[in-house]
């Protein structure tokens, strides 16, 4: 056995009602004027934490969109620095927790994540703006957040849609770290340990979205998802998912809900070993078929023309799939890229 191992330096604070810490957290960062950010739907949020900080707060920026567009990025920075602040408290999922990232990449702010969905954004050092159409990603230590504030009941009033949709999202950094070129023993650990916990508990939301062990647990499997995505490259599904979302604007979460099954029946056969290990997490006997399987017992999206992406759409997603690679367990193949895309964008069973 050969591998490279390196922990990331993020502090995390768990559990039931863990923002009454937020305080103490931002003395901790050594920070006295905050930059709250949200997106306009949950400017409640922003507002709560903004009432907790007080004079600690220097302003609230609740303009926080998919993607992160160039554009807003510009703006969110120029607040940051018009408000002197000197850290960013980002409340919400991916959009404002990347929002946060582009300020930090120019400015160096240390960033306090406080997430209320179960993306894993927040605890990666992976950043992504979108600019004249092209979302671009890349990996850089100032963006990783220093704190991330993990409270469950942050996440009760999280819709059912919602909730599936990005712990889907979650278990797709797993799947992809199983397989990944630099993958290692304790990741890989991670990585299943937190499919186990979203398959579990996801199901349960749907008999009761206000179970509090149910949600308790999809954020801890979330908190480990996402550990993995930072730790580890991603591959062919977050490729493709980017490329789908900054080309065409699809939401985030619903395109790799959608995406994932057809990609782990991409790489079947290339990650035999990766495979045996979802399919066990998930208690099926092949993951393609478990993974379709559970995102449909979730009632979860299964079309990409359900979300509005244009067929004609599908050959610029090969184009720019096949421009910029990622390294993927399997060649990334035009015409097997064509069948892919074909059939989620159909809804068609996994092959």
């Amino acid at each position: 056995m050969k591998f490279t191992y390196a922990s990331l330096p993020t502090r995390v604070v768990f559990g039931k009602g863990s923002l009454a810490s937020l305080e103490e957290e931002i003395t901790l960062l050594g920070a006295s004027r905050a930059l709250v950010l949200c997106t306009p739907n949950q400017r409640a949020d922003a507002d709560a934490v903004t009432r907790r900080l007080g004079s600690r707060c220097a302003g609230v920026y609740d303009r926080a969109v998919m993607h992160v567009p160039i554009e807003t990025a510009r703006d969110a920075r120029a607040e940051a620095m018009r408000l002197g602040a000197d850290c960013a408290v980002a409340i919400g999922g991916g959009s404002t927790i990347g929002l946060g990232k582009a300020i930090a990449l120019e400015h160096d702010l240390p960033i306090l994540a406080i997430p209320t969905t179960y993306a894993g954004s927040e605890m990666t050092p992976i950043y992504g703006i979108t600019e004249a159409g092209v979302k671009k990603t890349g990996r850089d230590a100032r963006v990783l957040p220093r704190t991330v504030i993990y409270d469950p009941d942050l996440t009760m009033g999280l819709p059912l849609d919602m909730s599936v949709t990005s712990g889907m999202n979650a278990i797709a950094h797993a799947c992809e770290g199983l397989y990944a070129p630099d993958a290692n023993p304790v990741m890989s650990l991670l990585a299943v340990e937190g499919i186990v916990a979203l398959a579990r508990h996801l199901p349960r939301l749907l008999e009761n979205a206000s179970d509090e062990d149910a949600r308790s647990a999809c954020l801890y499997g979330a908190w480990l998802c996402g550990t993995v995505l930072g730790h580890l490259s991603m591959s062919l599904h977050h490729k493709l998912c980017h490329t789908l979302g900054g080309t065409f604007n699809l939401p985030h979460a619903e395109t790799h809900t959608v995406m994932l099954p057809h990609v782990l029946a991409y790489n079947r056969d290339a990650a035999p070993e990766a495979m045996r290990r979802i399919a066990g997490a998930l208690g099926s006997d092949d993951a393609a078929h478990g993974m379709q399987a559970l995102s449909r017992s979730l009632r979860a999206p299964q079309a990409l023309r359900d979300l509005r992406m244009p067929v004609e759409g599908i050959e610029r997603v090969i184009e720019l799939t096949l421009t910029h690679r990622y390294a993927n367990p399997r060649d990334l193949e035009a015409g097997a890229l064509r069948r892919l895309l074909e059939d989620a964008w159909e809804g068609r069973a996994t092959a």
